[in-house]
């Protein structure tokens, strides 16, 4: 059950906006209700709430029945981005009778991936009602609408030994065959009528292309999740699910924040101030607030490297995660990864619970003349004080437009989780 509702929470967010969307969703189903920042708040215990920073940022967070001054705060972190192809805002770009879009490249893309596929597009619309009102919707046309076709080998012989992608030249979608250069905003307003809106025009956009083939579980037992935005939209849903499946004793936050993949230093990135904001409402005592966040722990959950087969020699040699063998401690000496011997021995002590089935366990560090990517865990801890420990599950072909898990992952991490909730922390 577990992966088939992440396969359709994958299939139904192509961008940060629509698995913010779903996300809210499916915590209001649970009962979550929805609150406002522009607004008061009068938390209750033992409710639980969600609040969205400009369409694409997520928080929800369960407001304990237990004293969270005494017990401390569980906060899990994850983002709703993923690398991909966004449209410039002005996209149109017209020769040789073909009409292409122009792009830039969000996030540390693998390119070669995104040639000769099926691509749609999908996020978010700004526009003008006949009333002159500002409106926005999200779309997803789903349907196949451009593809970036590769150069034949036949003109690049040493196509395989080394092509270069240079993004400004090689990867402008075609879309049609035109007699001349079409307005992507008259078609945008086109779109919009059709769908029963009273546009009059419109503004602007935030949109980005995606493969259409959606995710699936693969394999010849189907041990494996192949899709697009796995990193980071799975650990969202587990995260998501062991939420609101949580007791709602503990005070606990999820934050998924846009723009980790870009650095997150913007508004709704984890740089900016929605989980310090919420966090303020939750205990708006400054010096009871302190003295909470040292009692507190975060799990910064984004996806990991596993051992690629093929490319061994990129990993640590006592340090390689396989995929389908439990979740894994982020490590690194420069703080790429927040996660420290407490932290790290926090979530082993979880994993391995008297009287509990065992949840395996692995780690992770780079090799010492690699340097390791980013994720959030380090910026909140820098930000709120809180102790964090970094973790995921093991991919293949992390930041393609389509990567590979693990299907039994998902479940060591999801009850993982709902430990780190639920559980009596050692530090606490």
């Amino acid at each position: 059950m577990m992966n088939s509702e992440l396969i359709t929470f994958l299939n139904q967010s192509p961008t940060p906006f629509h698995a913010t969307e779903n996300l809210a969703a499916l915590v209001q189903a649970s009962g979550f209700k929805k609150l406002s920042e522009k607004e008061n708040w009068n938390l209750v215990p033992g409710e639980a709430y969600y609040v969205t920073r400009s369409g694409s940022s997520f928080l929800a967070f369960v407001y304990g029945s237990q004293s969270h001054s005494e017990t401390g705060i569980r906060i899990l972190g994850a983002h709703t981005d993923s690398p991909c192809l966004k449209l410039k805002p002005q996209p149109e770009k017209y020769q040789c009778g073909y009409q292409q879009f122009t792009i830039e490249v969000y996030g540390g893309a693998l390119l070669n991936p995104w040639f000769d596929r099926d691509l749609s597009i999908a996020g978010k619309l700004v526009w003008r009602d006949k009333k002159g009102k500002l409106k926005s919707s999200l779309v997803d046309f789903r349907r196949p609408m451009a593809s970036i076709p590769s150069l034949a080998i036949h003109l690049d012989r040493d196509a395989n030994i080394g092509r270069t992608v240079n993004p400004e030249l090689h990867m402008n979608p075609l879309w049609c065959q035109a007699e001349s250069q079409q307005d992507f905003r008259a078609y945008l307003k086109k779109y919009l009528l059709g769908e029963g809106q009273e546009v009059e025009k419109v503004l602007d956009f935030n949109l980005s292309f995606y493969d259409c083939q959606g995710a699936s579980l693969i394999g010849e037992n189907e041990e494996f999740i192949a899709g697009a935005r796995l990193d980071n939209l799975l650990s969202c849903f587990v995260c998501a699910r062991a939420l609101v499946d949580s007791p709602r004793k503990q005070t606990t936050i999820l934050v998924c924040n846009d723009h980790e993949e870009v650095g997150s230093n913007t508004d709704i990135g984890a740089q900016g101030s929605l989980l310090s904001d919420v966090l303020a409402r939750i205990e708006p005592d400054a010096l009871k607030l302190q003295r909470t966040l040292r009692s507190s722990v975060m799990a910064s959950v984004d996806n990991a490297h596993g051992v690629h087969p093929n490319y061994q020699n990129k990993h640590e040699k006592k340090s390689g995660p396989l995929l389908n063998r439990g979740p894994v401690i982020k490590y690194d000496a420069k703080q790429g990864y927040a996660t420290s011997s407490d932290t790290a021995a926090m979530l082993s002590h979880l994993a391995s619970l008297p009287g509990q089935d065992e949840i395996p366990m692995q780690s992770f560090t780079m090799r010492a003349d690699m340097r390791c990517g980013s994720t959030i865990g380090p910026i909140t801890a820098a930000k709120t004080g809180v102790q964090t420990v970094d973790l995921g599950v093991s991919t293949f072909a992390m930041h393609s437009i389509r990567e590979l898990a693990g299907a039994q992952d998902t479940h060591y991490l999801y009850n993982l989780l709902c430990r780190f909730i639920d559980s009596s922390l050692p530090n606490s």
